[in-house]
């Protein structure tokens, strides 16, 4: 899908095609350093050759720590933390979404956060001497969700899929 790379480019990731693949990115990366098979500079080149079916389903675009070491480094400004955050993108839209998200958006829609246990951690922030954390307004967590279509995008079905 050649029309990849320019909606990559549209959705953030302006420079992915300047990328000339040094390496920098990777080398820079500390997720690389845990796991071997993160690799930003292959990814940034899977995407701008249009290889959707690699790039969109894979669970590495989600291990991006978003610490901007590979865009400090890049020596060509590819910004390779946002063209991936473009990716990501792309893949909600196009309904791929990893578990781990679809689970904390679950949570999120049902608690206004990522964990439903407010007592515990008000237990463990006393001990702590810090206050409590104020309780959710559900309601504007809703509207929140809605304006942002994340209900939607949760449910999108795979781009081609069928189901």
């Amino acid at each position: 899908d050649m029309a990849f790379s320019e909606a990559v480019a549209k959705a953030g990731g302006e420079k992915i095609n300047v990328c000339f693949q040094c390496g920098t990115c990777t080398a820079s990366c500390p997720v690389n350093r845990v796991n071997e098979n993160y690799n930003p500079r292959l990814i940034l080149r899977t995407a701008s050759l249009g290889l959707t079916k690699r790039v969109l389903p894979s669970d590495l675009i989600w291990l991006c720590a978003v610490c901007y070491s590979c865009t400090e480094r890049c020596p060509r400004n590819v910004r390779p933390t946002e063209v991936i955050r473009a990716i990501r993108n792309l893949a909600v839209k196009r309904g791929y979404v990893h578990p781990f998200f679809k689970m904390q958006a679950g949570a999120i829609v049902n608690f206004g956060r990522i964990y439903e246990e407010e007592e515990f951690i008000n237990e463990m922030r006393a001990d702590m001497g810090l206050p409590s954390i104020p309780p959710v307004n559900l309601e504007e967590v809703t509207k929140v969700l809605q304006r942002t279509k994340v209900k939607e995008l949760l449910a999108a079905e795979k781009e081609g899929s069928g189901t």
